[in-house]
C-alpha cells in the first residue's frame, strides 16, 4: 500500500515505524518539524516531505493522488481533519483516518460524514489508554489484556508463578484442573523466544503466557496459572490531562480514587467535575505528599503524564514507598526496556496500542481488530472467514488441514453469539470470526492470503 502519515511526534513516528517495516508499504511521513523527519529517515526505509500535512500543494507532493490511505495523526484535530477533507476532495484518497482528541468533536459522529468532513476512521489514543489501563485495573495479575467479540472473549498474558498449580505441568493438564471450563494457551514467551504451545509443552516458573478464554471464565484459569492477588480498592493517579482525568472519572464509582495535578489550576477544574474522587494539587514526585496521602496502602500507582521521566521517577518512589503495584505511560521504547528490568511493574505504550487500531483498518481481508503485542513484534488478530468450499482455503475445514504460517495459533472462534474455544477437529464455517495469535507478525501475509477468498482453489 501507498501511505502517508501526517505528523512525525511519538503517534506518527511509532504508527510510520510498524507500517515502514512491513513489507510492500510505501510510507511518506509528512510534518513542519524537519530534525524529526531526518531522524526518522535515517533509521527507515521511507520518504519524508517537510510542510504542513493539511495543504493542498504539500498533500500533492507528498503522493496524495495515488495514495491508497492518509494517517492524519498530528498535535491538531483540526489539522488532521482538514487534510482527510484536502485529500477527499482533490484526490479521492480511499482509506482516511484522523486522530481526534476532543471529545466535543467525537461526540457528534454526523461530522464525520462524505458529505461533511471525510473521516473514514476515527483513532484516539487518549481513549485507548485508558479503556486498555481499565481492564488491567480489572484483571490484577494480567500484564496484557484484549477483548475480542465485544468482550466476550479475552486474550490474558501472565506470568506463570512458582506458586501456580500449572507450574511444571504440559499444557494438556489445564482439562484436568479446570473440569467444565475451556481454554486455549496460544503462546509462551521463555526468557524472551517463543516456545511452541504443544499439549505436551510444561509450563515453567517465569513463562510469559498469552491464553484465550471466556470472560467469565478468565479468573479461573488465571488462578492456575499463579495464585492471585486480591482485587484492587484504592488507586492513585499521578497526571491531570486527558487520560488521568478521565480514567479518575471512569475508576472512581468502583473504587477510591486520589489524583495529583501538578497544575493548580486543571486540578481546581477535575475537583468540580469528578464526583468521588479526591484531587490534590501537587508534584507525584513529592515523598511528603504521598507519604502524607497515604501512598503505602494503595493498590495501584498510575503515572499518567506527558513527561516519560517524570512518570518513571514517580513510579519508582511510590514503589519504594510501599504502593503495591505501579504502572507508567512511556514513550520512549528505550525506556521500556529500563523498566522491564527494574522496580515497575508494568510499562504502558500508547503508541503500540494505537498501532493496533490503525492496523485494523489497514490489513487485507475482513479484519475486525488487531492487537499489537510484545512491542509489536506479535499480534493477534480477529478475521471473519467468508465464501465456501470452492472460494476459501479455510470455510469447511478443519483448523489441522489449515496451512497456517509457523508460530500462528487459531485460540476460538465466535459465531453469531457462541464463543468457542478451537480445537484440532473444531470445522470453520462461513462468517465465523477466528481468532489467531502470531508471534512473528511478519508472517501476517500468510494469514491474509489464507483468508482471501477467489476462485480456482480446487
Amino acid at each position: 500500500m501507498k501511505i502517508i502519515v501526517l505528523g512525525a511526534g511519538q503517534v506518527g513516528s511509532s504508527v510510520a515505524t510498524a507500517l515502514a517495516n512491513e513489507t510492500d508499504n510505501s510510507v511518506t511521513v509528512v510534518d513542519t518539524d524537519a530534525d524529526a523527519l531526518s531522524w526518522l529517515q535515517d533509521r527507515l526505509d521511507l520518504r519524508t516531505v517537510h510542510g504542513l500535512g493539511s495543504r493542498p500543494d504539500v498533500l500533492e507532493e507528498a503522493g496524495a493522488g495515488d495514495a491508497d490511505v492518509l494517517i492524519a495523526v498530528t498535535s491538531s484535530d483540526e489539522t488532521n481533519m482538514l487534510a482527510c477533507q484536502v485529500a477527499w476532495t482533490l484526490h479521492h484518497t480511499p482509506t482516511k483516518i484522523a486522530r481526534i482528541r476532543a471529545t466535543d468533536y467525537q461526540d457528534h459522529p454526523a461530522l464525520f460524514d462524505k458529505a461533511a468532513i471525510p473521516v473514514d476512521f476515527i483513532i484516539s489514543p487518549e481513549r485507548l489508554i485508558k479503556d486498555y489501563i481499565a481492564s488491567l485495573i480489572e484483571y490484577p495479575d494480567a500484564l496484557q489484556v484484549r477483548e475480542f467479540g465485544d468482550g466476550r472473549l479475552l486474550l490474558i498474558g501472565m506470568e506463570v508463578d512458582r506458586g501456580g498449580p500449572m507450574v511444571g505441568e504440559p499444557i494438556h493438564r489445564l482439562r484436568d484442573l479446570l473440569p467444565g471450563i475451556e481454554a486455549r494457551v496460544a503462546a509462551i514467551y521463555r526468557h524472551n523466544t517463543s516456545v511452541p504451545p504443544e499439549g505436551d509443552t510444561r509450563l515453567l516458573a517465569g513463562d510469559e503466557v498469552f491464553f484465550l478464554a471466556r470472560k467469565g471464565d478468565i479468573r479461573r484459569v488465571m488462578s492456575v496459572m499463579r495464585p492471585l492477588d486480591k482485587p484492587y480498592k484504592r488507586i492513585m493517579i499521578a497526571g491531570g490531562g486527558n487520560v488521568g482525568g478521565a480514567l479518575a472519572g471512569r475508576l472512581e464509582s468502583d473504587y477510591q480514587v486520589k489524583l495529583i495535578s501538578h497544575n493548580l489550576r486543571r486540578a481546581r477544574e477535575l475537583s468540580a467535575t469528578l464526583d468521588r474522587s479526591i484531587v490534590l494539587s501537587g508534584n507525584a514526585s513529592d515523598t511528603e505528599l504521598l507519604e502524607e496521602e497515604n501512598i503505602e496502602d494503595m493498590d495501584v500507582f498510575l503515572a499518567l503524564t506527558n513527561d516519560d521521566e517524570d512518570n518513571i521517577l514517580a513510579s519508582m518512589l511510590a514503589k519504594r514507598l510501599g504502593a503495591r503495584r505501579a504502572m507508567c505511560i512511556v514513550n520512549r521504547t528505550e525506556y521500556v526496556d529500563l523498566i522491564e528490568m527494574g522496580a515497575i511493574d508494568i510499562a504502558l505504550s500508547p503508541h503500540q496500542i494505537t498501532i493496533g487500531e490503525v492496523l485494523t483498518h489497514l490489513r487485507r481481508g475482513d479484519v475486525v481488530s488487531v492487537h499489537s503485542l510484545r512491542r509489536g513484534a506479535a499480534e493477534a488478530i480477529e478475521i471473519i472467514a467468508r465464501g465456501d468450499e470452492n472460494t476459501s482455503r479455510v470455510v469447511g475445514r478443519r483448523i489441522d488441514e489449515l496451512d497456517l504460517p509457523r508460530g500462528t495459533t487459531i485460540g476460538a472462534i465466535l459465531r453469531e453469539d457462541e464463543v468457542m474455544i478451537a480445537h484440532h477437529d473444531t470445522v470453520i464455517e462461513s462468517d465465523d470470526h477466528v481468532v489467531l495469535f502470531l508471534t512473528d507478525k511478519d508472517r501476517i501475509d500468510g494469514i491474509e492470503q489464507l483468508f482471501s477468498v477467489g476462485f480456482g482453489f480446487f
